[in-house]
């Protein structure tokens, strides 16, 4: 059946040799509808990013752009504003009729660590078509903060799909009203489930945050070590609207509480590049489950935006992105949530697992 690939077919996978490994595959890595990726032994400083384009390979282009090469294995700091190419420990070899698209994980993302799936013959980031074979590279950006790395850490996923799944506008109205998709309010549907940004909380002023300029350096293992006013200044208005400042990164959440059925997966999307001077960040994949609990209620999405050239007033209520919903191929043995170390379920405005 088409649609995205559940864990127990990416275990298949895995026994079958689609999904290779240079180090045994850990059940920790398998999600109710992705894979974890974890980094290799080495990275490479590039002087910029690059793609390998159509008929060639990472490695015979990485002379032309690697300034220097760092060993991970006792851990290495990738510097902010830095360029960095790291082999995966991960390779695939995908069958016709099975492609795949990677994603930054959601700690990566709200970190403003720019995490993009790079390949041979590639033309485009976060893109696998069907019937590649060869490695899996990362390449890493970190954008606001300098972070400590080491070999077997996990930035981003992969999600494998076989044929096309996406919902359209029709047939996602037609699951919102069978299985409601917003927990506190009306679905805005058009070109998949709109989301709009919440800058009048139900209690207090806090809205958001935004990431200070000069911070040390955080080390991606440390879970609930960082106090977040080192790392973080709070944003608080009474007024419902907030000024973006050009080149800084905020962490804000969604006012619509959103659900993702077991039998469908999403992906966050920026809405229009027309609505205004900001994108909402790139950590985009919502499992099966998320915001199902007892309460049945949804969950926040947590925005992670960069505001672009121009100052930007974003006003309560204003659309921001989408999510896109796929059909899964069949249901995952477990869902988001359950079972599994899931930090963001149930979620409002909370920034990466690593802050305290």
């Amino acid at each position: 059946m088409n649609g995205v690939l559940p864990d127990l077919e990416i275990r298949d996978l895995i026994r079958s040799g689609v999904i290779t490994s240079k180090h045994p595959i850990i059940p920790e890595q398998v999600q109710p509808a992705s894979l974890d990726l974890r980094l290799g032994a080495t990275a490479y400083r590039l002087r910029a990013s690059f793609l390998a384009g159509r008929g060639r390979r990472i490695a015979d282009r990485l002379a032309d752009f690697q300034m220097h090469q760092m060993d991970l294995g006792n851990g290495a700091v990738l510097e902010r504003g830095c360029v960095y190419l790291v082999p995966l420990q991960e390779g695939v070899s995908l069958p016709p009729g099975l492609s795949a698209v990677a994603n930054a994980k959601s700690s990566t993302g709200r970190l403003d660590l720019l995490t993009r799936l790079v390949t041979d013959d590639g033309t485009e980031f976060d893109r696998l078509p069907e019937g590649y074979d060869g490695p899996l590279y990362a390449e890493i950006c970190p954008r606001s903060f300098s972070v400590l790395v080491r070999p077997g850490m996990r930035l981003n996923q992969l999600r494998l799909r076989r044929g096309q799944a996406v919902l359209s506008d029709a047939q996602l109205a037609d699951l919102n009203a069978r299985e409601p998709l917003v927990g506190d309010g009306q679905a805005l549907i058009d070109h998949g489930l709109g989301f709009s940004v919440d800058l009048r909380p139900a209690s207090g002023d806090l809205v958001g945050y935004r990431a200070r300029p000069h911070s040390g350096v955080i080390d991606l293992d440390r879970i609930g070590e960082y106090p977040a006013a080192e790392f973080w200044d709070e944003l608080r208005t009474t007024e419902g609207r907030l000024i973006l400042d050009p080149g800084a990164f905020y962490i804000l959440v969604s006012r619509e509480s959103v659900a993702i059925p077991p039998d469908y997966a999403a992906e966050m999307a920026p809405y229009l590049a027309m609505v205004g001077e900001f994108r909402v960040h790139y950590a985009g994949f919502f499992d099966p489950g998320f915001g199902i609990g007892a309460t049945g209620a949804g969950a926040r999405g947590v925005l992670e935006v960069r505001c672009h050239e121009a100052p930007f007033v974003l006003e309560h209520g204003q659309v921001v992105g989408r999510l896109v919903y796929e059909r899964m191929a069949t249901r995952p043995e477990r869902l988001y949530g359950e079972g599994i170390r899931s930090n963001y379920q149930g979620q409002g405005l909370k920034l990466a697992k690593q802050f305290r």
